[in-house]
């Protein structure tokens, strides 16, 4: 039998993805307004290493990129639904070391949204030449699979919540058992926590794990901390949080955890929108955190200095990105170290 590894996201990268938006996209109404975010992130990770853009017009993108490093920058034009490439891109594991790209199926958070395109990305893009020729597709789209929805610490635990992985229209009648068994069949790990309170309010994901809470090392998480003021989250979070405590590493000592502000409220008319600094990038030598323009954006900054000492802290403004209901972490897929094709 294989072995089977899932790396943690702090593992050596050799590319990030980005879906770009286009006229298509939920982002229609908007582009001007969220393509400066798009830009400002595609460029703090150009500056560290590759980055794979799947778009609708190469050219356009290259236009509104301006000067970046060629070399480290892959354009490759397919059809899309939107830009979440957390969700829709494919999941990266080593099998008896050998790269190995999981290919789940997507289906719009449950059927919310129309998805048909995103689910044919993985392929496309694999079929598209970018990846070493040590590199497999493996078809998994037999089950429903988010990657915003997991969390590897890249030694045999996945952190999730119960609240995505047994919402209706992914994998029923499967029951968490055997939603459990499945992970770890795929994916190789051993462990399995299961968080079963947290929310965010306009999160329309059934409660992404990336939202909530993020293992920043094998024994640290960082995690969206109860608000210190009255709002509808206290209790949700506050429960949370006595359950983050409760988890014990695999050699059964607590985590150190690392509590992340709550975002001073935003909403877009009555709709309050998820915005959540657990929502970060790790990359190689950095990582690129969400901020909002808020009051709690610098606590959110100063936490995650502690949590990634060793790592430069790198604020992206992303404001636009989560009137549609997402953040960085969303848009974004990496992939480790000898998955790219070198020239």
């Amino acid at each position: 039998m294989a072995f089977l590894h899932f790396p943690a996201e702090w593992a050596p990268q050799s590319a990030v993805q980005l879906t770009w938006p286009h006229k298509g996209t939920d982002w229609a109404d908007n582009l001007e307004e969220v393509l400066p975010c798009f830009n400002e992130l595609a460029k703090a990770i150009l500056d560290r290493q590759d980055l794979i853009v799947v778009c609708a017009d190469p050219a356009e993108v290259r236009t509104q990129l301006g000067t970046v490093d060629e070399s480290r920058l892959h354009l490759v034009k397919l059809p899309s639904n939107d830009t979440w490439a957390r969700d829709h891109g494919a999941i990266s594991v080593f099998s008896d070391n050998k790269p190995v790209l999981l290919d789940f199926k997507f289906n719009g958070w449950g059927e919310k949204f129309r998805a048909d395109l995103d689910n044919q990305l993985s392929k496309a893009l694999f079929e598209a030449g970018l990846f070493a020729p040590t590199v497999t597709l493996k078809n998994e789209l037999d089950f429903v699979l988010e990657g915003g929805s997991i969390e590897s610490d890249g030694q045999g635990t996945l952190l999730t919540t119960a609240q995505c992985l047994l919402a209706p229209h992914r994998n029923q009648p499967m029951d968490e058992a055997a939603i459990e068994a499945r992970l770890k069949t795929s994916l190789g790990v051993d462990r399995v926590l299961w968080l079963r309170d947290g929310y965010l309010a306009g999160d329309d994901t059934d409660g992404h794990i990336d939202m909530l809470a993020r293992f920043c090392d094998p024994s640290t998480i960082a995690y969206v901390a109860p608000p210190t003021w009255e709002d509808e989250h206290q209790a949700a979070l506050s429960a949370m949080e006595v359950s983050l405590k409760a988890f014990t590493t695999k050699e059964g000592q607590p985590y150190r955890l690392i509590p992340l502000p709550m975002a001073t409220p935003v909403y877009d008319g009555d709709e309050r929108l998820p915005a959540s600094y657990a929502n970060f990038l790790i990359i190689n030598g950095a990582v690129l955190l969400p901020v909002y323009g808020l009051p709690t954006d610098e606590a959110a900054i100063n936490q995650l200095k502690i949590a990634f000492p060793d790592r430069a802290i790198v604020p992206i403004a992303c404001s636009p990105l989560i009137k549609q209901h997402g953040s960085l972490h969303c848009l974004t897929m990496q992939y480790p170290d000898g998955f790219l094709l070198k020239h």
